[in-house]
C-alpha cells in the first residue's frame, strides 16, 4: 500500500515537472515572438520613414491656374515635409497649399508608391481692393499686389467688401448697356457711392437710390456727350435733375 502511494507521488511529481517545463517553454517562446514582432515593427517603421528608401518622387499638380507658381509650391512642400512618402502629413500639406494667396481651394491625396497628387482651384481676381488687395467673385479679399493685374479699383471701409462688389457688379451691368465701364468705385464710411468711368467722368451718386440715379445719368448722357466741352463730373444727388461740371470750366456748373 505504501509502495503504491510512493509510486503515485512520483508520477505526480513527474507530471508537475513536465507541466512546469512546458509552461516556461511556452512563455519563453511567446516572449521571443513578441520581441521579434516588436523588432520587425521598428524596422518597418524605420524603413517607411527613411526618405532615401521611400521618397516622394513625384508631385503632380492639376487644375486650371495662371498665377500660381508650381515651382514655388513644390519647393514649399519639400521644405516643410522632408520625410518619406509614408511620413508625409497630407493635412499639413493641405493647410500649406491653401495658405498661398493665389490658391482658393486644394485637394490633396497620396498615390502609391511615391506620388503626391494636388488639384488646385485658383483665386479669380475681379477687382482691386483699397489699392493693396484683390477681391474674388465672392467678395473675399486675398493678399496679392493688384498693380500688374490692371483691375478696376474699389475703395471702401473694412468689412464692406461684399457690399462694394455687389454695387460694382450692378452698376457695371447697367452701364454696359451704353458702352460705359467703371474704372474706380468708392464707398464712403457713410456708404455714399462715387464712380469714376473709364472715359474720365466722375459720378456722385450719394447714399440712396443710387441705381435710379445712375439710370438718370445713362438717360441724359447722349445729350451731354454732344456738348463741345468734355465732362469732368456729374452730380446726381438730387431728387430730380443733375449738375454737370465741365473740365475747361471747373468753377462753373450747368444744372439740367
Amino acid at each position: 500500500m505504501r509502495d503504491s502511494r510512493n509510486q503515485f507521488r512520483a508520477r505526480s511529481a513527474g507530471v508537475s515537472q513536465r507541466w512546469t517545463a512546458y509552461h516556461w517553454g511556452g512563455l519563453t517562446f511567446l516572449v521571443a515572438v513578441i520581441c521579434l514582432l516588436a523588432f520587425l515593427a521598428w524596422q518597418i517603421r524605420h524603413y517607411l520613414q527613411d526618405e532615401q528608401k521611400s521618397p516622394v518622387q513625384t508631385i503632380l499638380f492639376s487644375g486650371e491656374f495662371e498665377h500660381v507658381s508650381i515651382t514655388e509650391l513644390e519647393r514649399l512642400i519639400r521644405t516643410s515635409q522632408p520625410g518619406s512618402f509614408f511620413a508625409l502629413d497630407v493635412n499639413e500639406v493641405h493647410e500649406l497649399i491653401e495658405g498661398h494667396p493665389w490658391v482658393y481651394r486644394a485637394s490633396i491625396r497620396k498615390q502609391w508608391p511615391h506620388t503626391l497628387q494636388i488639384y488646385l482651384v485658383e483665386q479669380q481676381p475681379v477687382v482691386a481692393w483699397n489699392a493693396d488687395m484683390v477681391l474674388n467673385p465672392f467678395g473675399e479679399a486675398f493678399n496679392v499686389a493688384p498693380e500688374p493685374l490692371e483691375l478696376p479699383q474699389l475703395f471702401g471701409p473694412g468689412g464692406s467688401e461684399t457690399t462694394a462688389l455687389e454695387g460694382y457688379n450692378a452698376m457695371q451691368q447697367l452701364l454696359a448697356t451704353s458702352g460705359l465701364a467703371i474704372s474706380e468705385l468708392s464707398l464712403s464710411e457713410r456708404f455714399a457711392w462715387q464712380v469714376q468711368l473709364t472715359n474720365g467722368i466722375r459720378l456722385n451718386l450719394g447714399r440712396q437710390e443710387f441705381m435710379d440715379r445712375l439710370q438718370r445719368f445713362i438717360d441724359v448722357y447722349p445729350l451731354l456727350a454732344k456738348q463741345d466741352k468734355p465732362i469732368q463730373y456729374v452730380d446726381l444727388r438730387y431728387d430730380t435733375g443733375l449738375a454737370v461740371g465741365w473740365q475747361q470750366e471747373e468753377e462753373n456748373k450747368t444744372d439740367v
